[in-house]
């Protein structure tokens, strides 16, 4: 039988090994998905690939699963974070799904001047990721971030990592993501008001900032993330190699 459910433990995984249920996995495999002893589970803890896990037992409360093979080898994502002023609640947490479907490594939500939100929980951002990547196979949850200001961020820059700025003010000019090195990367996303005057100076001000457009059309802040984030894929990421046929050779 192939396993319908993927689930995130934080519990080391192989042969043989024990895995204990919290009480929301108990309730969602036993009450929702109706699986009994022997049922199949898919399992990653970020650290050791995706394990085929068979039900040992269960409760409402609880209960274990068992470690039988390894499916999928762990799947590290690129070294990308996705930087983003935080917008309406159901929309910022599109974002944070989105991003980690399409392999961003970290979330880090930040505020701008003309940042627009309500109080952001890292915590519930975190529960969207885990069923994201759930869901689309990862075997690695992003890493997300409390919000911080966009300053702050910026003032501590590691050194070595470039940052794609999505420049709502370059619509239509064709600036795009060309010939730029591979490594380590940040993207980075405004509020629904743009930039300041002052933060798009001080952006295109700095060494390792590259001003991108994203067409000849303004998007809302969640298409712009979506859009950049693949664009970003396709020219830098592991999207690469992705773009012809699905039976073209890789």
């Amino acid at each position: 039988m192939t396993a319908k459910v993927r689930l995130y433990v934080e519990h080391p995984l192989g042969a043989g090994q024990s895995v204990p249920l919290t009480p929301p996995q108990a309730h969602y495999l036993f009450n929702v998905m109706r699986l009994g002893p022997g049922a199949e589970v898919l399992v990653f803890n970020g650290h050791d690939g995706e394990w085929a896990a068979a039900v040992e037992g269960g409760t409402k409360r609880g209960g274990t699963l068992g470690c039988v093979a390894q499916t999928k080898a762990l799947q590290l994502p690129p070294d990308l974070w996705l930087m983003f002023a935080p917008i309406k609640k159901a929309r910022t947490d599109f974002i944070v799904e989105k991003a980690a479907e399409m392999g961003a490594a970290r979330i880090m939500p930040v505020i701008t001047a003309f940042t627009n939100a309500e109080r952001v929980r890292a915590d519930r951002l975190r529960a969207h990721a885990i069923e994201a990547a759930e869901q689309c196979g990862g075997t690695v949850v992003p890493q997300v971030d409390e919000a911080q200001k966009m300053g702050a961020v910026l003032d501590h820059w590691p050194e070595g990592r470039r940052l794609m700025f999505c420049d709502e003010a370059l619509v239509g000019s064709g600036a795009a993501l060309l010939d730029a090195p591979r490594g380590p990367w940040a993207i980075l996303i405004g509020p629904e008001g743009g930039f300041s005057p002052d933060e798009r100076a001080r952006l295109h001000a700095l060494p390792f900032a590259h001003a991108v457009s994203l067409g000849p059309r303004i998007l809302r802040a969640d298409t712009a993330a979506v859009a950049a984030l693949t664009l970003w894929q396709m020219a830098l990421g592991d999207w690469r190699g992705f773009s012809g046929p699905a039976t073209a050779p890789i």
